[in-house]
């Protein structure tokens, strides 16, 4: 069946996610950012594993010694793209519409109880509202940040392509089999301090890999290896961006940077083309 592989990896990730909210809300503050900063270094380990795919010697054998200018002019015509286009924004918007649609579920299904008057009351607290407006805006960026984290997280590397691909060409899901074990572990560590944002991440899994899914089934073999290096070496130089914002080192707009992926495997071509490689 196409598109079993993707179909298991929401599913992992959903049950990831529904386990490290339940151990979450039993862990103090401390812990789930400990676990936040172990995730967050790593992701920058994984990152470093992806990009020394500027070394694969199908990259290599196309664009010479020009591997790491690839990924450079990728990083920039794809950030600049992507901050035309907004696309920080823009997910970040998404995951704060599915917060705000997860909230006014919850609201329904929990009438918030009545606060009883106090006999002598103080006219300054009078209006004050039981939920802390700061609490539900932290509550709505941890939403955001579990979300936008999770989807690159999961979204951004080797198994998410060609497993998405050799699960189109029937191949089999061997990759994306062991990926949703990785990705479901993932998303007990990340839901454990991040919440549900990192369960809606299933939705942008399920749409990327879905897609590539689609390609492979639809054109056979889409990608060279060179141009599979190439995707693999960017994302990783993203997932750093991932990793330093994991450990509350630096914010970085990742989601500006993601058309890279798409503009690494053109320069790829356009070098290849014009080598006659």
């Amino acid at each position: 069946m196409v598109g079993l592989g993707t179909i298991i990896n929401v599913v992992a990730i959903l049950l990831g996610s529904a386990i490290g909210v339940a151990l979450g809300h039993r862990l103090p503050m401390r812990t789930r950012e400990v676990v936040t900063d172990g995730m967050g270094l790593v992701t920058l380990l994984v990152a470093a594993l992806s990009a020394a795919a500027v070394l694969d010697p199908a990259l290599r054998e196309v664009v010479g010694s020009g591997a790491v200018l690839v990924v450079l002019g990728a990083v920039l015509i794809g950030g600049i793209v992507g901050s035309l286009a907004r696309l920080e924004d823009r997910l970040e918007s998404l995951g704060e519409h599915l917060q705000r649609l997860g909230a006014r579920r919850r609201g329904r299904q929990r009438p918030v109880a009545e606060v009883p008057e106090s006999p002598d009351p103080d006219p300054g607290n009078a209006a004050a509202d039981p939920v802390p407006e700061d609490d539900e805006h932290d509550r709505a960026l941890r939403f955001v940040d579990g979300f936008v984290s999770a989807s690159l997280v999961f979204c951004i590397g080797p198994l998410a392509i060609l497993g998405a691909l050799s699960d189109g060409l029937g191949l089999g899901i061997d990759q994306l089999a062991l990926k949703s074990i990785l990705d479901g572990f993932i998303a007990i560590a990340f839901a454990a301090s991040l919440g549900w944002g990192v369960a809606a991440s299933a939705l942008a899994v399920g749409v990327y890999q879905g897609l590539w899914t689609l390609l492979g089934w639809a054109a056979g073999d889409v990608l060279a290896d060179a141009q599979v290096a190439a995707i693999t070496a960017t994302g990783g130089v993203l997932l750093v961006g991932v990793g330093l914002r994991l450990i509350r080192l630096q914010t970085m707009r990742v989601g500006d940077l993601l058309p890279a992926l798409v503009v690494a495997p053109i320069i790829v071509a356009v070098i290849g083309a014009i080598n006659g490689s």
